[in-house]
């Protein structure tokens, strides 16, 4: 078999390398994004609606208790007792251009959605749709298999319904923080836990009033469709729920853009009629007949994706781009933020787009996050070429992760946004005040190493760093004998020359305390990890380090214009990991936008396909791109020429 060659993710997926677009508004490839500053202020009850009406005790009874707040609210901490914050760089490892730099971008991140929300600023977002898990089991709610995901569901099931309700609510806290006071919220579910999530959801946003007039609840969502089980043992279910909720009485809603069809129906027919809407008689008994369509109602009709879908990408439960587009059409306009913090395979951004809005996407699969950020340039693309001789302009997008980075591509990173980061993420605000310092932990002194995973930190190194120490004022006024260093590794003459240091301090008054502190050790997201609680927040996997697959690439022909492709020898760098999925390009020209059925492959057994066979169009040179997530968040890319002939 024939190779290509191999590169890192990114050197040349758009044509840019590190450092460009200088000029441009919002984030850049190879930034970091650092976590607002925060006081130390807790969630308050003031922040839940006041509805002391309709929760009161009926007295008749007795003393029976009532919850008034949210499963899972503390009256002192919120939902941070048991999910505590955690603030964290974000890392840009992509900008997708489509050549309007000046535009602030559109967002997607890889990343835990709470602590992502909680980094976002308040009342930023016109509308919010999820599709969270619909607490229908484990294995039907896995559905791209990587350890984040799966550890992610071990967390919500473990707990029973509490435990799932708890969890979700922490999440809805802080959608409702992040929505405008003109924002209203769609929750995607069905019947497991739909009518559990609606009184939580009453709590958190308010029930709407006696009236429906009032902040909160607005109209439960009935999406009608035919794909499904059937039985002769009960009512078939059909039908999916949607909540609606906006934030305030008053809020966006377009209803002469969400019309429906009209159904005529004359008084005396009798016929068995098909509803596509609202019904109106015939038109010589109705004088008011809007040509325009029937007013919205809540029970929607929208097919299933079918097999030959063009929007289909292959997994069980995307939902159809029509059923987005009425709700962003509805409670949306042009250029307003639409979010989606469970975005699956990208719907919602993508449909965001296509009609003109802003968008934040989030997901906790580095597959999700890669198939979205596909979908939305391939679509980007085409509405660029659309619209080029009009005013439209296509905003580019960021790929950013939080929790868990790229430490081939933070090697790469100029020394100073290297620095940033990594004192950031290790909760020390950084400071150049002093000589041979970058930052301070507290009181504490911090260095930081060089940005190459290959650099060691030299014994002269350690010399310089104690001798900044010892000019700063506290350690000549205050006695401050501490210092930390932080870099990928120390050699051993370093190690020495700190402990040399250490063991001064029983004769000689110039003696220095450093903390050696490896980058990608236990011990530097220590501060992290220590805030997860025994049976609600796992934090071991923040901070930590993911490495690209080296990704291999073979082929041959099979017959005519069709050949067969192999990735069968890509190597995974992270332990324990393996591949979860493979993305081709076969007409390949620097931005990567994955071929029509090529984006989410599964093989008979359901696992990710390594041979794929592809049927070229014509004969002639082809520029081919393989992309290869593997389970534990890495991503590599790879490039390749082939004559077809």
């Amino acid at each position: 078999m024939a190779k290509g060659e191999q590169k890192g993710l990114g050197d040349e997926l758009f044509g840019t390398r590190m450092g460009e677009f200088r000029d441009a508004s919002g984030p850049v490839k190879g930034e970091f994004v650092p976590p607002p500053d925060v006081s130390g202020t807790e969630e308050i009850e003031e922040a839940l609606p006041e509805q002391e009406e309709f929760w009161r005790a009926p007295v008749r009874f007795g003393s029976i208790p009532v919850d008034r707040e949210p499963l899972g609210w503390d009256g002192r901490r919120g939902f941070r007792k048991w999910y505590p914050q955690v603030m964290l760089p974000t890392q840009v490892v992509e900008r997708v251009s489509f050549g309007h730099p000046e535009l602030e971008p559109n967002r997607l991140f890889w990343g835990d959605n709470l602590h992502v929300m909680r980094q976002l600023p308040s009342e930023s977002i016109d509308l919010i749709y999820i599709d969270p898990p619909f607490f229908s089991g484990k294995q039907y709610n896995v559905i791209f298999g990587d350890q984040n995901e799966l550890r992610s569901f071990s967390d919500i099931w473990d707990g029973g319904m509490p435990g799932y309700l708890i969890w979700l609510n922490a999440r809805l806290y802080e959608m409702k923080r992040l929505l405008k006071k003109t924002g209203s919220i769609y929750i995607h579910l069905d019947w497991h836990a739909g009518h559990y999530v609606k009184q939580e959801m009453d709590k958190i946003f308010g029930y709407g009033g006696l009236s429906g007039n009032g902040p909160g609840f607005k109209t439960e969502i009935v999406w009608q469709y035919s794909w499904g089980v059937r039985t002769d043992k009960r009512w078939n279910r059909k039908h999916d729920i949607i909540l609606f909720y906006s934030r305030e009485s008053e809020f966006t809603f377009n209803a002469n853009d969400v019309r429906e069809p009209h159904l005529l129906v004359a008084e005396s027919s009798k016929q068995l009629i098909k509803y596509t809407g609202s019904l109106t008689h015939d038109r010589k008994w109705n004088k008011g007949f809007d040509e325009s369509g029937a007013l919205p109602t809540d029970v929607w009709y929208i097919a299933t994706i079918n097999a030959q879908s063009k929007e289909r990408i292959g997994y069980p439960t995307q939902k159809p781009e029509a059923l987005l587009e009425r709700i962003i059409l509805g409670s949306s306009n042009q250029n307003d933020v639409v979010a989606d913090f469970f975005c699956g395979g990208g719907t919602t951004p993508a449909v965001a787009q296509r009609l003109g809005r802003r968008w934040i996407a989030c997901d906790q699969s580095r597959v999700a996050v890669a198939i979205t950020a596909d979908r939305v340039a391939k679509l980007s693309e085409q509405i660029s070429l659309e619209q080029a001789s009009k005013t439209f302009t296509v905003p580019d997008f960021t790929v950013e992760h939080w929790g868990i980075y790229e430490a081939k591509r933070l090697s790469e990173t100029p020394p100073d946004q290297f620095r940033q980061f990594v004192l950031r993420a290790y909760g020390a605000v950084p400071d150049n005040s002093e000589a041979g310092i970058h930052g301070h932990k507290g009181a504490i002194p911090v260095w930081v190493g060089e940005p190459s995973q290959k650099s060691q930190v030299t014994a002269q190194d350690v010399v310089n760093f104690a001798n900044a120490v010892r000019k700063t004022p506290r350690y000549q006024q205050d006695n401050l004998r501490d210092g930390i260093m932080l870099a990928w590794a120390f050699r051993e003459d370093a190690v020495q020359a700190a402990q040399q240091l250490r063991e001064q301090e029983a004769t000689d008054l110039n003696f220095i305390r450093l903390d050696m502190i490896r980058i990608d050790s236990l011990q530097f997201r220590q501060h992290v990890s220590v805030l997860s609680t025994a049976d609600k927040a796992d934090y071991s996997t923040f901070l930590t380090f993911v490495m690209p697959p080296r990704v291999e690439v073979g082929w041959k022909k099979l017959s005519g214009l069709t050949y067969r492709f192999d990735v069968s020898e890509t190597v995974v760098l992270n332990a324990g990991g393996k591949i979860i999925n493979v993305q081709w390009d076969f007409d390949y020209n620097g931005t990567f936008t994955s071929t029509q059925g090529f984006s989410f492959i599964r093989n008979a057994t359901k696992e990710p396909a390594l041979l794929v066979d592809y049927t070229f169009p014509a004969t002639g040179q082809y520029r081919i791109a393989c992309k290869v997530q593997d389970d534990i968040g890495g991503e590599g890319l790879w490039t390749g020429r082939i004559e077809v002939n």
